[in-house]
Order: structure tokens, then C-alpha cells, then sequence
């Protein structure tokens, strides 16, 4: 369901008693998900207004709300950042539209912030790594969703598998991701509470500084990772590299030695998640530009190399993803004809051929000797002079002239 401005700035005053709306416009928000507005009162105070589009996504906002109010006071006093509070709410339905205090500041597309320079990006990394080293009291007492690292590894395997059964993805980046997955060596982490669903528009910058964070709508304990994972898309590498670089030296030996690699798996594997849920949705327009997406990674990777996000480096892919075809009989015949070196006989000739250069190598390499005995089904016995170890004698027993028939019948036969 999509609410205008208006319509928004009218749940706000049944929202917050007392709210009189003088000014309203509408904010950037996940389009899918959420229809967002900022309205200016009479006092000229400034409120942020957040309905949901669909049940799930007020399922989020209903997540958020218990997120928010994990973070004592304490806690936040501590963050280097605001987070913002809910200050009211209406209920339409199934859906629960929510009304937040509201925080001074800007949003930057990836590239606005880049232009900002250094002394943003540090304070990106700063904001980051205070996220991901707020005390474990705060997931407890939120009780927010927990995995240990090969809980999440697992949980991102299934998800694969999931997105291989749509058989919308190309080979070349399962493959990939399937050997990142598998590489425990990358999945060697200490779990962290994490935001979730972090993208520029989470961000409030004031003066080249982060001023406050927002969406908490998907918090866990898991892999802090997945906080960089909006990062990836920014063409300005020395601004990642001042991102990250402020984030270790704020966590110090906490830091992960693989982070930036499962950031960039994330981010990559998160086409293939929207695939899936676009298709679990019907939403054919969504699922035709998640695959021309995919298409352009695929072919980036494939012309480029793409980032690394694996510890172990992955075989080398052949230039084009393999195809399978079908042969009918002729075809087949011909392939085997040309790629075998075994020659087919029919079996009744082969039995002759095979008596034919058995008899004729028999003759050349052996001298003719008596049949054997019929009663001989034992090993002759083989016996070792004590006197000179090199003299062997075998012991043969008279054949018996019934064990040669067979042979001489075939002999006057072919006579």
C-alpha cells in the first residue's frame, strides 16, 4: 500500500497527540518496503514518519521498536552517534505506521560521501566499529537473533542452494561463491551485533560528520561483514581503504583479517537473495533486473577478475560457462567414433580373434609341451635345491588327453 506525504502527515497528528503539521515532504527510503516523510509542526520540530508497505516490512518496523528499546541510555551515551526514538504510532490493519523523533542532518549517495573525503570516511569506520562493540547485555536483553560463525556460514550455503534451484544464476558465480563458502579459512570470525540492513540512506552526516544511524529494523548477532557490504558499490577505493583502516584501529585486535572479503562476497551474494525473494513474491519486473544484474556481475568477473573474497584462491574458470546438449544416436556414434580409441568387435568375432592371438603368441613364446592332467587343478609343485638356490625343477603330471579336446576340435573346425 502507497501513501503519499499527505497522507503520511495525517497518521503523524494520530500518531502524536498534539502534532500539527505546518510543512511535509517526502524523504528517500527502501521504495519496496517503506513510503517515508519528514513533516515540520507549528513549533517548527521536525518529525520523520514510516509506514509500511506490506506486512513483512511492518513486521521490521515492529523489530526496530524492541531494538530501540534494548538501547538504554546508557548505551547510547556511549555511541558516538544518535539513534533515533519512536515517538508514536498508528495502526491501520495488519500494517503499524511509526513516528520517530528527528535528527539534524544529511544523506549521501556512496559517491556524495566520497567527495566529503578522508575525515568522513573515518567517521564512518569509527561509527562501524562502535556498532560492532556494544556490550552483549544489549542482544540479551533484546534478544535478538544470534549464530555463531558456522551457523551463518550454513545459513548462507542453504540460501545458495535455494538460489541454484531458480536456475537463474550463472554457473560462474555459484561456483564462486560455492568455493568462498567453503574456504574455512575465510569464516574464521568472532560474532558481533550487527545492523543488518545498513545502505547510505541509514546515515545521517552533519558537517562531515556521521550524526546518526537509522533502520534498525534487521539487528543480529553474526557477522560484522555484512555492515560493508553497501560499502563495495563505491568506485573510490582510497575512501574504502580510509573507511576500513579508521574501523581496525578502532577495534584493534578485535578486527577481523578477513573482513573486506565477506564484505565483498555479501555484497555480491545479495543479488542472488533478491532473486529469490522476488520470485517467491511474483514480482517479474524485480526478477528480470536482479538476472541482468547478475549478468553484468558475471561477465565484470569473468573480464576482470572481480574482488577477491576468498583466502584460498579459486581454480581457474573456463572463458565461457559450459553448455549441455543432447545428442541424438547418429551424433553420439560419431562423437564416440572420433574422441575412442577402443575398436568395437562383435562379441562372437571377438572370442575368435582373441582364441586366434592367444594360439599364435602361445606358439611363438613357449615350446610345445604335453597337455596337462585333468586332475591337476593344483599349483605344480615347484621345488628349490637346497644346494644351489638357482636350480628349480617343476613337476608336470602326463595331461589328459580329454583336457585337449576343446582345442583340437576348434583346430579341425577352422581346418
Amino acid at each position: 500500500m502507497k501513501r503519499t506525504a499527505m497522507e503520511l502527515a495525517a497518521l503523524a497528528t494520530a500518531a502524536v497527540p498534539g502534532l500539527t503539521p505546518a510543512g511535509v515532504a517526502s524523504i528517500p527510503d527502501e521504495p519496496e518496503d517503506f513510503d517515508s516523510a519528514m513533516i515540520v509542526d507549528d513549533a517548527n520540530q521536525r518529525w520523520r514518519v514510516r509506514a509500511p508497505r506490506h506486512e513483512e516490512a511492518s513486521m521490521r518496523l515492529e523489530r526496530e521498536l524492541t531494538v530501540l528499546h534494548a538501547f538504554s541510555p546508557a548505551v547510547r551515551a556511549e555511541l558516538p552517534f544518535l539513534i533515533p526514538s519512536v515517538v508514536g504510532t498508528i495502526r491501520q490493519g495488519a500494517l503499524r505506521t511509526f513516528v520517530y523523533n528527528h535528527v539534524q542532518g544529511t544523506h549521501y549517495d556512496l559517491d556524495g560521501m566520497a567527495i566529503l573525503g578522508e575525515s568522513t570516511a573515518i567517521q564512518l569506520g569509527r561509527a562501524l566499529a562502535a556498532v560492532h562493540g556494544l556490550p552483549d547485555d544489549v542482544a540479551e536483553r533484546g534478544d535478538f537473533p544470534s549464530y555463531s560463525a558456522e551457523e551463518f556460514r550454513q545459513r548462507r550455503l542453504n540460501e545458495l542452494d535455494q538460489a541454484a534451484m531458480t536456475g537463474k544464476i550463472p554457473v560462474t558465480l555459484l561456483r564462486r561463491w560455492e568455493h568462498a563458502l567453503e574456504d574455512v579459512n575465510l569464516w574464521r570470525f568472532n560474532p558481533t551485533l550487527v545492523h543488518g540492513d545498513l545502505h547510505e540512506e541509514s546515515f545521517l552526516i552533519n558537517d562531515s560528520r556521521v550524526v546518526a544511524i537509522s533502520g534498525w529494523t534487521d539487528v543480529h548477532v553474526g557477522d560484522p561483514a555484512d555492515d560493508f557490504a553497501w560499502l563495495q558499490a563505491c568506485q573510490d577505493s582510497a575512501f574504502v581503504t580510509s573507511v576500513m583502516d579508521a574501523y581496525v584501529a578502532e577495534r584493534g585486535e578485535h578486527a577481523d583479517p578477513h573482513l573486506s572479503r565477506r564484505a565483498a562476497l555479501a555484497a555480491e551474494f545479495a543479488l542472488a537473495q533478491w532473486l529469490s525473494r522476488s520470485i517467491a513474491s511474483g514480482d517479474e519486473e524485480s526478477i528480470t533486473e536482479a538476472q541482468h544484474m547478475l549478468e553484468d556481475l558475471d561477465k565484470d568477473i569473468r573480464e576482470f577478475g572481480g574482488q577477491p573474497i576468498s583466502v584460498i584462491e579459486q581454480p581457474q574458470m573456463p572463458a565461457h560457462s559450459p553448455t549441455v546438449s543432447v545428442l541424438e544416436d547418429d551424433d553420439a556414434a560419431s562423437v564416440s567414433d572420433e574422441t575412442s580409441s577402443i575398436a568395437v568387435v562383435p562379441v562372437g568375432d571377438a572370442d575368435v580373434a582373441a582364441d586366434e592371438e592367444d594360439s599364435e603368441s602361445v606358439a611363438e613364446s613357449e615350446p610345445e609341451s604335453e597337455p596337462e592332467s585333468e586332475d591337476d587343478s593344483e599349483e605344480s609343485p615347484v621345488t628349490i635345491s637346497n644346494e644351489d638356490s638357482s636350480e628349480i625343477s617343476v613337476e608336470e603330471d602326463e595331461a589328459d588327453p580329454e583336457a585337449s579336446e576343446p582345442a583340437n576340435a576348434k583346430d579341425s573346425d577352422q581346418r
